[in-house]
Protein backbone atom coordinates (compact mmCIF):
# COMPACT_ATOMS: atom_id res chain seq x y z
CA UNK A 1 0.00 0.00 0.00
CA UNK A 2 1.40 3.37 -1.07
CA UNK A 3 -0.21 6.25 0.81
CA UNK A 4 -0.43 9.69 -0.79
CA UNK A 5 -1.53 12.65 1.35
CA UNK A 6 -3.33 15.55 -0.35
CA UNK A 7 -5.13 18.71 0.77
CA UNK A 8 -8.78 18.00 1.57
CA UNK A 9 -10.29 19.69 -1.48
CA UNK A 10 -12.66 16.86 -2.49
CA UNK A 11 -15.78 17.26 -0.39
CA UNK A 12 -17.14 13.77 -1.08
CA UNK A 13 -13.86 12.27 0.14
CA UNK A 14 -14.01 14.37 3.31
CA UNK A 15 -17.62 13.21 3.78
CA UNK A 16 -16.43 9.61 3.50
CA UNK A 17 -14.01 10.10 6.40
CA UNK A 18 -15.80 12.50 8.78
CA UNK A 19 -19.34 12.96 7.51
CA UNK A 20 -22.46 11.41 9.01
CA UNK A 21 -24.43 8.54 7.49
CA UNK A 22 -27.48 10.83 7.44
CA UNK A 23 -26.87 14.30 5.93
CA UNK A 24 -29.25 15.94 8.43
CA UNK A 25 -27.37 14.61 11.48
CA UNK A 26 -25.63 17.20 13.65
CA UNK A 27 -22.33 15.41 14.11
CA UNK A 28 -18.80 16.75 14.35
CA UNK A 29 -17.59 16.88 10.70
CA UNK A 30 -14.28 17.67 12.48
CA UNK A 31 -15.57 21.17 13.20
CA UNK A 32 -15.79 20.96 16.99
CA UNK A 33 -12.19 22.03 17.50
CA UNK A 34 -11.93 24.03 14.28
CA UNK A 35 -14.63 26.65 14.91
CA UNK A 36 -15.37 29.04 17.75
CA UNK A 37 -17.74 27.30 20.16
CA UNK A 38 -20.64 29.66 19.49
CA UNK A 39 -20.43 29.11 15.71
CA UNK A 40 -19.99 25.35 16.12
CA UNK A 41 -23.03 25.10 18.39
CA UNK A 42 -25.16 27.18 16.02
CA UNK A 43 -24.61 24.85 13.04
CA UNK A 44 -27.12 22.04 12.67
CA UNK A 45 -27.66 19.18 10.26
CA UNK A 46 -26.83 19.93 6.66
CA UNK A 47 -25.38 23.36 7.55
CA UNK A 48 -22.33 21.56 8.94
CA UNK A 49 -21.63 19.72 5.70
CA UNK A 50 -22.28 22.89 3.67
CA UNK A 51 -19.62 24.73 5.69
CA UNK A 52 -17.13 21.90 5.18
CA UNK A 53 -17.86 21.94 1.43
CA UNK A 54 -17.15 25.67 1.40
CA UNK A 55 -13.89 25.10 3.30
CA UNK A 56 -12.86 22.43 0.77
CA UNK A 57 -13.20 25.02 -2.01
CA UNK A 58 -11.28 27.70 -0.11
CA UNK A 59 -7.60 28.63 -0.17
CA UNK A 60 -7.26 26.85 3.19
CA UNK A 61 -8.89 23.41 3.01
CA UNK A 62 -10.01 21.98 6.37
CA UNK A 63 -7.23 19.39 6.55
CA UNK A 64 -5.61 16.61 4.57
CA UNK A 65 -6.70 13.22 3.29
CA UNK A 66 -4.65 10.05 2.90
CA UNK A 67 -5.32 8.03 -0.23
CA UNK A 68 -4.61 4.47 -1.24
CA UNK A 69 -4.80 5.00 -4.99
CA UNK A 70 -8.07 6.89 -5.47
CA UNK A 71 -9.61 5.60 -2.23
CA UNK A 72 -9.70 8.07 0.69
CA UNK A 73 -8.50 6.13 3.75
CA UNK A 74 -7.40 8.73 6.33
CA UNK A 75 -8.11 12.25 7.60
CA UNK A 76 -6.18 14.82 9.59
CA UNK A 77 -7.62 18.14 10.77
CA UNK A 78 -4.91 20.81 10.52
CA UNK A 79 -5.05 24.62 10.59
CA UNK A 80 -3.35 27.63 12.16
CA UNK A 81 -3.87 27.43 15.93
CA UNK A 82 -5.25 30.98 15.85
CA UNK A 83 -8.15 29.65 13.72
CA UNK A 84 -9.08 26.84 16.14
CA UNK A 85 -10.58 26.29 19.58
CA UNK A 86 -7.03 25.77 20.86
CA UNK A 87 -6.37 29.51 20.49
CA UNK A 88 -8.74 30.04 23.42
CA UNK A 89 -7.98 26.88 25.39
CA UNK A 90 -7.29 27.14 29.11
CA UNK A 91 -6.27 23.48 29.30
CA UNK A 92 -3.70 23.44 26.47
CA UNK A 93 -0.88 25.92 27.23
CA UNK A 94 0.33 28.54 24.81
CA UNK A 95 4.10 28.36 24.42
CA UNK A 96 6.70 30.92 23.48
CA UNK A 97 7.90 30.85 19.89
CA UNK A 98 6.23 31.17 16.52
CA UNK A 99 2.46 30.80 16.44
CA UNK A 100 1.96 27.14 15.47
CA UNK A 101 -0.47 25.30 13.30
CA UNK A 102 -2.16 22.44 15.10
CA UNK A 103 -3.25 18.94 14.24
CA UNK A 104 -6.22 17.96 16.38
CA UNK A 105 -7.80 14.95 14.70
CA UNK A 106 -6.45 11.82 13.03
CA UNK A 107 -8.80 9.22 11.60
CA UNK A 108 -8.36 6.07 9.56
CA UNK A 109 -11.36 4.40 7.96
CA UNK A 110 -12.54 1.10 9.37
CA UNK A 111 -11.13 -1.70 7.26
CA UNK A 112 -7.87 0.23 6.74
CA UNK A 113 -6.72 0.46 10.35
CA UNK A 114 -3.48 -1.27 11.32
CA UNK A 115 -1.99 -0.82 7.84
CA UNK A 116 0.52 1.92 8.60
CA UNK A 117 -1.56 4.88 7.41
CA UNK A 118 -1.17 7.15 10.46
CA UNK A 119 2.56 7.94 10.05
CA UNK A 120 2.32 9.16 6.44
CA UNK A 121 -0.96 10.92 7.26
CA UNK A 122 0.63 12.86 10.14
CA UNK A 123 3.75 13.61 8.06
CA UNK A 124 1.50 14.84 5.25
CA UNK A 125 -0.36 17.15 7.65
CA UNK A 126 2.99 18.62 8.71
CA UNK A 127 3.98 19.14 5.08
CA UNK A 128 0.60 20.78 4.33
CA UNK A 129 1.25 23.28 7.14
CA UNK A 130 4.86 23.87 6.02
CA UNK A 131 3.76 24.58 2.43
CA UNK A 132 1.39 27.24 3.78
CA UNK A 133 4.06 29.01 5.80
CA UNK A 134 3.87 27.36 9.22
CA UNK A 135 7.02 27.77 11.31
CA UNK A 136 5.90 25.17 13.84
CA UNK A 137 3.22 22.50 14.22
CA UNK A 138 1.67 21.21 17.43
CA UNK A 139 -0.45 18.22 18.34
CA UNK A 140 -2.14 17.40 21.63
CA UNK A 141 -2.14 13.59 21.81
CA UNK A 142 -2.59 11.30 24.77
CA UNK A 143 0.53 10.16 26.60
CA UNK A 144 -0.75 6.63 27.06
CA UNK A 145 2.47 4.59 27.14
CA UNK A 146 1.22 1.01 26.89
CA UNK A 147 -2.24 1.87 28.24
CA UNK A 148 -5.12 1.02 25.90
CA UNK A 149 -7.12 3.98 24.59
CA UNK A 150 -10.84 3.85 23.83
CA UNK A 151 -11.30 4.20 20.06
CA UNK A 152 -13.69 7.12 20.48
CA UNK A 153 -10.88 9.13 22.10
CA UNK A 154 -8.04 7.89 19.88
CA UNK A 155 -8.69 10.70 17.35
CA UNK A 156 -6.29 12.95 19.30
CA UNK A 157 -3.38 10.63 18.46
CA UNK A 158 -0.66 9.12 20.59
CA UNK A 159 2.58 10.64 21.88
CA UNK A 160 4.60 7.77 20.35
CA UNK A 161 3.16 8.43 16.88
CA UNK A 162 4.03 12.11 17.05
CA UNK A 163 7.57 11.23 18.20
CA UNK A 164 7.95 8.89 15.20
CA UNK A 165 7.21 11.86 12.90
CA UNK A 166 9.75 14.21 14.52
CA UNK A 167 7.70 15.93 17.23
CA UNK A 168 9.04 16.45 20.75
CA UNK A 169 7.08 16.76 23.98
CA UNK A 170 7.32 20.38 25.10
CA UNK A 171 4.67 20.64 27.81
CA UNK A 172 2.08 18.88 29.90
CA UNK A 173 -1.55 20.01 29.73
CA UNK A 174 -4.56 20.05 32.02
CA UNK A 175 -6.51 18.17 29.33
CA UNK A 176 -7.38 14.49 29.19
CA UNK A 177 -8.94 12.25 26.57
CA UNK A 178 -10.60 9.07 27.77
CA UNK A 179 -9.11 9.71 31.22
CA UNK A 180 -5.54 9.77 29.85
CA UNK A 181 -3.39 12.92 30.09
CA UNK A 182 -2.71 14.87 26.92
CA UNK A 183 0.63 16.52 26.18
CA UNK A 184 1.83 19.25 23.83
CA UNK A 185 3.97 17.80 21.05
CA UNK A 186 5.71 20.37 18.85
CA UNK A 187 7.78 20.26 15.70
CA UNK A 188 9.69 23.34 14.62
CA UNK A 189 9.76 23.60 10.84
CA UNK A 190 12.45 26.26 10.36
CA UNK A 191 12.87 28.42 7.31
Amino acid sequence: MVIEVRPATEFEDVRTLVGPKRPDASVCWCLSHRLPSKQNNALHGEERGALVAEMCRSDLPPGVLAYDGDEPVGWAGVAPRADTQFARSRRIPHLDGPEPWCIWCLRVRPGYRGRGILRPLLAGAVEFARERGAAAVEGYPVDNGEQRVDLTMAFVGFRSLFEEVGFAKVADTDAVAGGIPRVVMRRELGA
